[in-house]
This record gives C-alpha cells, sequence and structure tokens, in this order.
C-alpha cells in the first residue's frame, strides 16, 4: 500500500509541474496531420535554405550567431513574407530538446504553396543558434520560472533575438518588406503580437497561434501578472490582429486566453479572436498541426487589404 502511494504522489508532482512550466514541453515536434483517406500525389520539393544571422551578442568573448530556416515558393522573388516565431520546448530541464530546429515542413508548404517566404529564426540556445537557452528559468534551470520579474526579462530576451533576425530578413532581396507578416505558436504567438506593437509600422499583420508565454496553472496566478501584460505590448499595432486558439489546452484555458484578448483589446488593440474543437477532444495546443481547422480564416486573412 505504501509503495502505491509513493507512486501515486510522484506521478501527481509531475502532473503539477508539466502544468505550469510554460506551454513548451509538448511543443517538440509539429502536430502531427491526421492519416488521408486516400493517397495523395507526391508533394513538390521545399526550396529550403539555412542562414546565420549575426547579432550583437557576445559570450564567453564569442560573437553569437542564430540560425534561420527559410522556405520560399516557386519563382522569382521578392516574396511576401512571414516570419514564424516558435514557442519553448522541453520544461526546461533537457538541454538535447534546446537543439532541436523549430521549422516545420508542413507549415512551410502551406504558406509557400500561396505565394509566401517563410522563415523560422531560432533563438539564442535554440536549434543550431549560438549562446544560452535563458527565456526566464529558475536559478537552477529546473524549469521555466513563475516570477513575472524572471519571466518577463525572458520575454525581452526573446524581443532582441527577433531584431537581428528581422533585420538580416529586411536586407535579404527575396523579402518583400512592403508585405511581411509576424506569426509564431504558442509563445512564439505572443512574440509575434508584442513584437508588432513594438514596431507598429514593419507589418502588415499578425497571426497568433495559441500564444502566450507561462502557462495559466502557474502558483498565485502569476500567468495573470505575465501574458495579459505582455499581450498590451501589442496594442500600438494599429491594424487586426488573428488569434487562433484550440478548446482543451493544457497550458491556456479558453477562458484565460479569452482574458488576455480583451486585456489587449481594452489596451487598444485590434483583431479577432478564434476557437477551434480538435478532433476527439485533442489538446488544442496542436492547433498548428489542423490546417483543415484554421486555412480558410488565415486565408483570408492573409487577403484582406
Amino acid at each position: 500500500m505504501n509503495r502505491l502511494r509513493t507512486a501515486a504522489l510522484v506521478a501527481a508532482s509531475f502532473a503539477s509541474l508539466f502544468a505550469f512550466c510554460g506551454a513548451g514541453w509538448a511543443q517538440r515536434p509539429e502536430p502531427q496531420q491526421q492519416p488521408q483517406a486516400q493517397q495523395q500525389p507526391p508533394a513538390s520539393p521545399l526550396h529550403r535554405s539555412v542562414v546565420r544571422v549575426p547579432t550583437p551578442f557576445v559570450e564567453n568573448g564569442a560573437p553569437l550567431t542564430l540560425e534561420m530556416v527559410i522556405y520560399k515558393p516557386d519563382g522569382a522573388g521578392p516574396f511576401p513574407t512571414v516570419v514564424f516565431n516558435h514557442g519553448s520546448t522541453g520544461i526546461g530541464n533537457d538541454p538535447a530538446l534546446f537543439k532541436q530546429t523549430w521549422a516545420p515542413e508542413r507549415t512551410a508548404r502551406w504558406f509557400t504553396q500561396r505565394g509566401w517566404l517563410i522563415a523560422y529564426p531560432q533563438r539564442r540556445g535554440r536549434g543550431q543558434s549560438d549562446g544560452l537557452y535563458d527565456e526566464g528559468f529558475t536559478a537552477k534551470r529546473e524549469h521555466y520560472s513563475c516570477e513575472p520579474a524572471i519571466a518577463l526579462a525572458g520575454f525581452d530576451r526573446a524581443v532582441a533575438d527577433l531584431d537581428a533576425a528581422v533585420a538580416w530578413l529586411q536586407r535579404d532581396p527575396d523579402v518583400d518588406t512592403r508585405r511581411m507578416e509576424i506569426a509564431g505558436h504558442s509563445r512564439g504567438g505572443i512574440l509575434a503580437v508584442a513584437y508588432a506593437g513594438l514596431h507598429p509600422d514593419m507589418f502588415q499583420g499578425v497571426i497568433n497561434f495559441v500564444g502566450g508565454w507561462m502557462g495559466d496553472k502557474c502558483p498565485g496566478n502569476a500567468a495573470d501578472a505575465i501574458n495579459p501584460a505582455t499581450f498590451r505590448r501589442g496594442a500600438a499595432f494599429a491594424k487586426p490582429t488573428l488569434w487562433l486558439y484550440g478548446e482543451n489546452d493544457p497550458f491556456y484555458a479558453m477562458s484565460h486566453s479569452r482574458k488576455n484578448f480583451e486585456a489587449f483589446r481594452e489596451a487598444g488593440g485590434k483583431g479577432r479572436f478564434e476557437s477551434f474543437t480538435l478532433e476527439g477532444g485533442a489538446s488544442g495546443h496542436g492547433l498548428l498541426g489542423q490546417q483543415g481547422l484554421w486555412g480558410k480564416a488565415v486565408e483570408a486573412y492573409l487577403a484582406a487589404p
């Protein structure tokens, strides 16, 4: 009996840790698409390249560069471009996970088939980027910190990395700087919204997939001091934004995400919030992999003047 009780307590402790340590541990691969009822014709090859982005950062006396994966559509540029930002990964205690480049081909194919170049910048310490991954950890790096000051400092570090990536893209002759959108998944979604507000004349639109910086299970409702404040930074972006969320998200309950959206609107932000239910009650945090749910909404948004 004591052995069973101990096992139950251990399981409960891990479940609580996963619930509040950000929204990253389930984001390692892109969510898998549902099996097709019939065979599809083979897809055409993607035009993929990897660049090294210079930064002003130095660690241990060495300058740092960031990895950025770029997929281009067929034809000659310049192309309308979407800068797509990754979320977190792991619970912060497995450095091997940090080194997995997040650049989902299925999402890239969706955009390039519609004539868009898509760029996936990897922030410091992520993928093959140089430097330490340090976007708001506890002192011993056991997991992400729910302490607002630490979490928000980690967000500012992500903004600085994105500054370097966007500056590189603005000099790329394949990028039509008059038609740039910014998007992201989870931590990348909230980063996209806030970054557009910090640079209100840089982008034509913002697409936020299940965005948030810290999970709403943080003790003491700490996420309420982190997520709404961060989303409000995007309110200076004058054009409409698109917020896409899934029901049954273990990191961001729909009520929490709607509250974030209302905080953004109350600060002057504009946008549309859409919610979706994934088949079989699957986690709403996997919405990005369900193009059949969000595809029409995003197509309409990209086509809007």
